[in-house]
């Protein structure tokens, strides 16, 4: 019982606080109780859910509306507790000052509360409470195709103006529209590029999340270069209490399994050789490697029988791999593909002027195309969503990636 009682204390502050605003800019009774009754319900259906969340079971579509519900209910007001609390500093030294003074606060200590200042805090409180509703009916289907030219000064002529289309984290079993998913699954079509790459975190946890899928996503064609994909941190049943460690092993090789059922080749810390013409390059895949999770990634093993001249794509799941280890390796990987961070499905971007997330104070790599001498790293916005059911700013991702040969551009 303990541990939810910060958490109470701080939503008894925020309601406190949201409360004022109400009072202060409504003097209407019936207002004040409807907003009461409303705030008492979803709260209380808010902290029912919570409560029976089963690690064992995992993330449902249930948990997953709590998370939105939630979110929704409490950002806004988080943001005009923020407001009034400022203002209730500015009201303290305002009564000090006059205390000390004279008093001109019609004999209170401090001065009655600003109605102008709760209506502003209010229609603030607006902006983050449409945003997060968006994503959640709107944003988290919202596929755009991102497309990047890169250039290369070693790249084998025969690959020249060879085509990438990279997905990642699909988490399946977040998905309740499959008409939004097939909407997605013919834009990866319509790219039609030699080559398709998954860069992992097929499900949230389970293999059976990815079931009533299966079909859908094996109608990605089938490019002349093949498909191929890699595992992200969520497929290893780590966020789930297991009944024994069979069960966890035993849903592990069944998610290992969903990429052959949709017709990807799975590379667990091997490398491929891709051929076109007389060229070749070499397609290495790692298991996750996270800096903060699951260290299954293995570049060495990977990595072996490899020459430091092949030209070489990488896919490791998480980019703090990229960060920590790939980019100074002597190897020389060309060109990395990442997911794993979803840009934290909240943000804002705005092309040439602003990119921001929170998530850029965890990961120096996020979103987006990086570049280190030569070497890049590109990660993927991810396909589906978790935890928060929408995306506000930060859309879901389909990367087409065009490899150039710089000498051979005019």
């Amino acid at each position: 019982m303990l541990r939810w009682l910060i958490p109470l204390i701080i939503i008894a502050v925020i309601e406190f606080y949201s409360f004022q605003a109400i009072r202060t800019v409504s003097k209407s009774k019936a207002v004040l109780i409807f907003y009461i009754v409303i705030t008492l319900v979803v709260l209380g259906y808010i902290i029912y859910q919570f409560t029976q969340f089963d690690r064992g079971v995992g993330q449902t579509q249930q948990s997953l509306f709590t998370m939105g519900l939630f979110l929704l209910f409490m950002v806004p007001k988080i943001l005009i507790s923020v407001m009034l609390f400022g203002e209730d500093i500015f009201r303290f030294f305002k009564g000090v000052i006059v205390y000390f003074v004279g008093d001109n606060n019609e004999g209170k200590f401090m001065p009655t509360r600003r109605r102008f200042v709760s209506q502003i805090a209010l229609g603030i409180a607006t902006i983050p409470f449409a945003s997060l509703l968006y994503g959640m009916t709107i944003g988290k289907y919202n596929f755009k195709v991102i497309k990047q030219t890169l250039f290369f000064p070693d790249l084998p002529e025969s690959f020249d103006g060879t085509t990438i289309t990279q997905i990642s984290d699909i988490h399946s079993g977040s998905f309740d529209n499959p008409e939004k998913i097939q909407y997605a699954i013919d834009l990866i079509n319509e790219q039609n590029s030699d080559m398709v790459l998954f860069t992992g975190d097929i499900v949230n946890t389970h293999a059976k999340e990815m079931h009533p899928w299966i079909e859908t996503f094996k109608k990605i064609h089938n490019p002349v270069l093949g498909k191929y994909s890699i595992l992200g941190n969520h497929d290893y049943g780590e966020y789930s209490d297991w009944d024994s460690e069979k069960d966890k092993e035993d849903n592990f090789e069944a998610i290992k399994d969903l990429h052959r059922q949709i017709d990807f080749k799975l590379l667990l810390n091997e490398n491929i050789k891709i051929q076109k013409e007389n060229d070749s390059i070499r397609l290495v895949g790692v298991e996750n490697w996270g800096k903060h999770f699951k260290k299954a990634g293995d570049l060495k093993l990977a990595s072996q029988g490899l020459l430091k001249e092949d030209f070489k794509i990488l896919m490791s799941h998480d980019p703090s791999h990229w960060d920590a280890e790939v980019q100074h390796d002597e190897n020389n990987y060309h060109l990395t593909l990442s997911g794993h961070t979803h840009g934290f499905q909240f943000g804002i971007e705005i092309p040439g002027w602003l990119k921001w997330s929170p998530v850029q104070y965890v990961y120096k790599q996020w979103a987006g195309l990086y570049e280190n001498k030569g070497r890049y790293v590109y990660v993927n916005r991810g396909f589906g969503f978790h935890a928060y059911p929408g995306r506000v700013g930060i859309m879901p991702e389909i990367t087409v990636i065009t490899l150039k040969n710089k000498g051979l551009t005019v």
